[in-house]
């Protein structure tokens, strides 16, 4: 299914009774937000995949679009080069935000980094050098290029990751990896 909505209020039934794979969502919308909207939809589905595209980079909106049931995070002047891999990232069970976000989500919740990161999780070394990658914003391809190996292999490490963190997405695993 594939459409475009004016508002969040025809966005909701539609997206509801047949939800897409990903959906697109703009949080300054007339009427309600797409934050309010995004709520709404993951309450219901909670496995869709919703995609901010935003100008807004500031803390608040980040982190309630995130609490919302958000999967990634895009700013608006980042969608002509990195939409389509957004996509390819958010599909592969990645959450993809733009750098410039990330560094504010990861200053907010990250104090200080213990001495041996993650060794009460289990990570093999290769999984360390995946989550290295994500909290410096990296997307599934900028670490398959870096660690000279397939984005399959990517999404497979970072899907054990979240498993041995026991959270959903790469912002969760991120700031229970690195934070307090």
């Amino acid at each position: 299914m594939a459409g475009l909505y004016p508002n969040a209020e025809l966005a909701l039934p539609a997206l509801l009774a047949d939800p897409p794979d990903v959906v697109l969502m703009d949080i300054q919308l007339p009427g309600m937000s797409g934050i309010e909207c995004t709520a709404a939809l993951t309450a219901k589905h909670p496995d869709l995949h919703v995609l901010m595209l935003t100008v807004y980079d500031n803390s608040d909106r980040v982190f309630y679009a995130l609490a919302a049931g958000a999967s990634g995070y895009l700013l608006k002047r980042d969608v002509p080069t990195r939409l389509r891999e957004s996509l390819d990232d958010i599909l592969a069970g990645g959450s993809p935000i733009s750098s410039s976000v990330a560094r504010k989500v990861f200053q907010h919740f990250v104090r200080e980094v213990p001495a041996q990161p993650g060794a009460d999780f289990n990570l093999t070394p290769r999984e360390r050098e995946c989550l290295d990658l994500l909290a410096k914003g990296k997307f599934y391809k900028e670490i398959a290029d870096e660690l000279a190996i397939r984005m399959e292999t990517v999404a497979f490490h970072l899907q054990n990751i979240y498993k041995k963190l026991h959270v959903r997405n790469r912002t969760e695993a991120v700031m229970k990896y690195f934070g307090k």
